[in-house]
């Protein structure tokens, strides 16, 4: 008998358990981590799978059927269309608000803020897609903003997504316009404020408001309710603002 028993606890154990899969903008990748770890900690058998990317590739994922239970992007735009084609159960909440940042492997003079980019020095400028990435929205519009985009455009080099510019930051362009939240990974320590990344001036673009949904798919799932939840939470807003988001 106390075999059967240990049996069905060890069954009914495994169906509390579960995996979750959520979507997220490239842009809180090095966050994640950090959120995950603090989920886990009411929440430790459930397991968290996150696929990263451009929010509007993995808009165009989640309508063609990709089985996310949560989106968590780079702007409200994305995931409010998903609110209206009723494939996303609840409204857009932002969760944070990004920032753009210069970044270089080289000492620059961050002074000069956007008209730095015009400089002779710098011929490639790496910077998210904007077609796909809302963090690529942002640059362009500050360029626009202090009339310096007409000069530069042709220096412009595209990322798939805000980590992938990053990476082209420090390997393939002098320059990039990244989210600030990735200098603030154990990984980009080397680099110092006002010699390698300073802040792009916040009143050239738009505010980049970050939405989250909780999709069709995950809707009726307790585990993705509670992750949801979780990221609207006091503890997720000090993670985010560890990581240079401003939140409400």
């Amino acid at each position: 008998m106390k075999k059967v028993l240990l049996v069905l606890l060890f069954i009914t154990g495994g169906l509390l358990a579960g995996e979750i899969n959520i979507a997220v903008a490239a842009n809180v990748s090095y966050a994640m981590d950090e959120l995950k770890s603090e989920f886990a900690k009411n929440n430790p058998e459930t397991t968290v799978r996150v696929t990263l990317g451009s929010s509007g590739k993995l808009t165009a994922q989640i309508k063609n059927g990709a089985p996310y239970g949560i989106f968590m992007s780079a702007d409200m735009i994305f995931p409010q269309a998903l609110y209206e084609d009723k494939i996303a159960t609840t409204k857009p909440v932002m969760y944070a608000q990004g920032a753009l940042a210069f970044l270089s492997i080289h000492s620059q003079d961050y002074s000069k803020g956007m008209k730095l980019l015009e400089d002779a020095k710098i011929d490639k400028i790496a910077i998210a897609n904007p077609k796909t990435a809302p963090y690529g929205t942002a640059a362009i519009e500050a360029m626009q903003t202090s009339g310096v985009y007409e000069n530069i455009k042709n220096k412009l080099v595209f990322a798939e997504s805000i980590s992938q510019t990053v990476s082209y930051a420090v390997t393939a362009a002098q320059i990039g316009l990244i989210a600030k939240s990735s200098l603030y990974s154990p990984q980009m320590s080397q680099y110092k404020e006002n010699i390698h990344w300073a802040d792009v001036d916040a009143s050239l673009y738009s505010p980049i408001d970050q939405g989250v949904v909780l999709l069709k798919y995950g809707a009726e799932n307790k585990e993705y309710k509670a992750f949801y939840d979780f990221i609207l939470s006091d503890k997720a807003k000090e993670i985010f603002r560890r990581y240079g988001y401003i939140v409400r």
